[in-house]
C-alpha cells in the first residue's frame, strides 16, 4: 500500500497572526508535487509547519503520514518517521563538521529507536556511502571536513542540504527553493541531483517530493505530476507542468481574477505586513 503525506484544512498562525487558511494537499511516494505562488502566499509557512517548527502554531486541521498523526510529534520525531525539508535559508553550526553531523542524523533517521550515546553506523560503512553519494552530487571530498554552513555559499548551502536528503533518505522531501541565488549552472545541477535521489528506492517506493518554487527550472528534470497555486494563504488550483510553465511566463494576474477571495486575503496580509513595517 503506497504511504501517503496528507494535509488536511491545515490552518497556522505565526505569532497570533494567520498565515494558511485550510490547506489541503496529499502526496503519495513516488510523486512530485511543485507548489507556486506569489511572495507572501504561505509556501515556506507550510513546510515549516509540517516539520513542526515550533514558531508556527497549527490551530486547526491535520498532518499525517502514512496515517501517523505528525502534530504529535516534534521536528525530531517527524525525521525519524520520514519527513525531511532542505531549506531556503540554512543555519550555520560552527565547530560541527558535515561529516559528523550527517553520520549522527542518518544514524538517527535510520535506526529511530536509538537512543542518544549508543552506536553509530560503523565508520567505515558511513564514509563509503557519503564518499559515493558526493561523487554522484560532484562534490569535492572535502567538503564534508568543513562546517556546517559555516561561510558557505549560497551554492554550497543547497548543495549541502542535498546531500542531507541523499544520506538521509527520507520519505517525503520538501524543499523550500532551493534554487534560491543559484546561478544557471546550479540549478542545473541541483536539478538533476534531486532528480536522482528522488528516484532511488528505499523500501520497495521512491521519495515523494514538494518542491517549493518561484521557477521552472528546478522542474525541468523533475517534471511534476502536480503544479499546485498558493494565493491567500490556499491551495486554489492545481494542474499539470503546464500551469506552471505558465505562472513562470506569465504570473499570477490571472490566478488573481480567477481565486477574489484569496486575492483579497493576500491583500490584507500584505497591508499587514506594511502596517508592522511603519510602526
Amino acid at each position: 500500500m503506497t504511504e501517503t503525506l496528507a494535509i488536511k484544512n491545515l490552518h497556522v498562525s505565526v505569532e497570533g497572526k494567520p498565515i494558511l487558511h485550510g490547506v489541503n494537499l496529499s502526496i503519495n511516494r513516488g510523486e512530485t508535487h511543485a507548489l507556486m505562488g506569489p511572495n507572501g502566499s504561505g509556501k515556506s509557512t507550510l513546510g515549516a509547519a509540517v516539520m513542526g517548527h515550533p514558531s508556527y502554531e497549527v490551530t486547526e486541521g491535520s498532518v499525517t503520514l502514512g496515517g501517523v498523526d505528525m502534530l504529535e510529534l516534534d521536528a525530531s520525531e517527524r525525521a525519524r518517521a520520514g519527513l525531511f525539508m532542505a531549506f531556503q535559508r540554512p543555519m550555520a553550526v560552527p565547530g560541527v563538521k558535515m561529516a559528523d553531523f550527517l553520520r549522527h542524523a542518518t544514524t538517527n533517521v535510520r535506526r529511530p529507536e536509538r537512543k542518544e550515546g549508543e552506536e553509530l553506523i560503523p565508520m567505515r560503512e558511513f564514509r563509503k556511502e557519503l564518499k559515493e553519494k558526493m561523487a554522484q552530487l560532484r562534490m569535492d571530498p572535502e567538503f564534508a571536513r568543513r562546517y556546517v554552513n559555516d561561510g558557505f555559499s549560497g551554492g554550497e548551502m543547497k548543495r549541502a542540504e542535498i546531500l542531507q536528503m541523499a544520506m538521509l533518505r527520507p520519505k517525503f522531501a520538501i524543499l523550500d527553493e532551493t534554487d534560491s541565488g543559484l546561478d544557471v549552472d546550479a540549478v542545473r545541477l541541483a536539478s538533476e541531483s534531486i532528480a536522482q535521489i528522488g528516484k532511488e528506492q528505499l523500501g520497495g517506493a521512491q521519495m515523494g517530493i514538494l518542491i517549493i518554487t518561484h521557477h521552472d527550472k528546478l522542474l525541468e528534470r523533475n517534471t511534476p505530476d502536480f503544479t499546485h497555486v498558493m494565493l491567500g494563504g490556499k491551495i486554489v488550483e492545481t494542474g499539470g507542468v503546464e500551469l506552471a510553465q505558465e505562472l513562470y511566463t506569465s504570473g499570477y494576474d490571472r490566478v488573481r481574477a480567477a481565486y477574489p477571495d484569496a486575492a483579497a486575503i493576500e491583500r490584507e496580509m500584505a497591508e499587514a505586513d506594511q502596517l508592522e513595517t511603519v510602526g
